[in-house]
């Protein structure tokens, strides 16, 4: 539980740091993921194993300068009888004023785990705007062990 709070203290810090010297956007999102375990690379064939679930949080969006915005985010994610938090960290780059690219790290907690329950994984995002304020969004995350297993999430994203 003290894990928790410390890592909801940094987004905090975070976002707050970050909001006092650039304009900043609010929001929520949520949708689905589809979770790959046991996969060989480029190989997705009949016995790839996987779990679809589900994923809801809130995001806040920081310009930087330009077309460059800190992007952080906190969701919970819910994958059969796992759940966890992630809470990743995006450099963005608005392509154009619709189109979008994300990446950077992302740190996830584990509620069910018994031991390594923080881990650190990488994600790659794209996200079109399809009003000012609603947006479709798609992360590819990477897991570098092999119990962080890879995910596809797609969603949507709303600005307060």
């Amino acid at each position: 539980m003290k894990r928790l709070i410390k890592i909801l203290l940094f987004f905090i810090v975070i976002t707050g740091s970050v909001g006092l010297q650039a304009q900043t956007d609010f929001g929520i999102k949520g949708g689905l993921n589809f979770t790959f375990f046991n996969v060989e690379e480029a190989n997705f064939g009949e016995n790839s194993d996987v779990q679809l679930g589900f994923y809801a949080g809130c995001f806040a969006d920081f310009e930087i300068e330009n077309d460059f915005h800190l992007q952080p985010e906190l969701l919970f994610i819910r994958l059969g009888d796992f759940k966890f938090l992630n809470a990743p960290l995006y450099l963005k780059y608005n392509i154009n004023d619709d189109f979008n690219i994300l990446v950077g790290p992302s740190l996830n907690y584990f509620f069910d785990f018994f031991n390594a329950k923080l881990k650190v994984r990488a994600d790659l995002g794209f996200a079109y705007n399809l009003t000012s304020k609603l947006d479709l969004h798609m992360k590819y995350t990477i897991g570098f062990e092999e119990i962080s297993p890879n995910g596809l999430f797609l969603g949507l994203g709303y600005k307060l």
